[in-house]
């Protein structure tokens, strides 16, 4: 008797493990997962449009920075030169810094679209349209190849 009921035990048991019961509030748990990363996704992607649009803001002021320079009289030239100089030098560091920390971010993100599933990276709205751009920038990787 006791070896039947242990039997039964441990076939209730691995039949549970092996089929989880799945509740139906299991389904609004992935979407409200879902639907928090896809949030992130739209967060990632205003960022990066904004780091665009800080970089051709950047860029039009440098541009303006040397006309001025190139305007200038020739006695402030080289303090025009100097200022323009130092001016990429700050803006430069700040933006390595900043491509630096979302660069981290941008993997954490991937990451976390890897853990969820295959499907989940297709969703993501940064990813719209990298696949073409993606396979033509590897294709001659040597892992392509094999």
């Amino acid at each position: 008797m006791k070896l039947l009921t242990r039997s039964t035990l441990a076939l209730t048991m691995a039949l549970a493990v092996l089929f989880p019961i799945t509740s139906p509030s299991a389904e609004p748990v992935e979407e409200k997962t879902d639907s928090k990363m896809m949030e992130h996704c739209e967060k990632m992607k205003e960022q990066k449009a904004k780091m665009k649009a800080d970089m051709k803001a950047q860029d039009a002021e440098l541009t303006a920075h040397a006309a001025k320079m190139n305007s200038a009289p020739a006695d402030k030239k080289v303090d025009e030169l100097a200022a323009l100089v130092t001016h990429m030098l700050e803006q430069r560091i700040a933006m390595g810094a900043r491509k630096a920390k979302m660069e981290e971010e941008m993997m954490a993100h991937m990451m976390k679209h890897m853990e969820m599933g295959k499907d989940s990276m297709a969703k993501c709205p940064m990813m719209k349209g990298m696949d073409h751009k993606s396979a033509e920038a590897h294709k001659d990787h040597p892992e392509a190849k094999n």
